[in-house]
């Protein structure tokens, strides 16, 4: 009896795979982007030497605005609410444009401890969006540009002009 040669069935080799899904493992692993939280990027001023003369800085200049732990928002005083910061620091900025340098308005931002960060960033959105909106109205009024549309040079005197000034103050309990 003749022995009828049994027909090997079609497979697919699948010695390699483990190569191949090792191979796309590293390749996504070098090839993806950790979206990593940077914070805020803010240039810190350098610390100030021990020995120097503090000059206390008159109430007329200042916009002190606070954040308590409940997210209410106090401008000199007022509770007001956030996306109203920057109406009312426009004006304030508009009206020292023209004063020197050290009349200029500075910006306090001081916060609770346990402020939601989300609106300081908020709060701090605001102030910057105030001081952009006046130097846009400036440099319009007397470049017939933008800000970020000026030359250097241009740009130059309108930071002088509307030099943006915000203190962060240490968090604390605010009331």
């Amino acid at each position: 009896m003749i022995k009828k040669k049994k027909i090997a069935e079609a497979a697919i080799p699948t010695s390699s795979m483990a190569d191949i899904a090792f191979l796309l493992l590293l390749f996504f692993l070098v090839a993806t982007v950790i979206d990593v939280d940077t914070g805020i990027g803010i240039t810190l001023p350098e610390p100030l030497d021990p020995e120097t003369e503090v000059t206390p800085v008159s109430k007329e200049r200042m916009a002190a605005i606070l954040i308590n732990e409940n997210g209410d928002v106090l401008l000199d005083g007022a509770v007001i609410p956030v996306h109203m910061i920057k109406n009312n620091l426009k004006s304030r900025i508009v009206s020292k444009i023209e004063l020197p340098s050290n009349k200029k308005l500075i910006v306090s931002l001081k916060t609770d401890r346990k402020t939601v960060y989300n609106i300081y960033v908020q709060a701090l959105d605001q102030i910057k969006l105030s001081y952009f909106e006046v130097r846009d109205e400036y440099s319009n009024a007397n470049f017939g540009r933008k800000y970020n549309d000026l030359d250097p040079e241009s740009q130059e005197i309108v930071k002088d002009k509307i030099p943006i000034i915000i203190s962060l103050a240490e968090p604390e309990k605010v009331q």
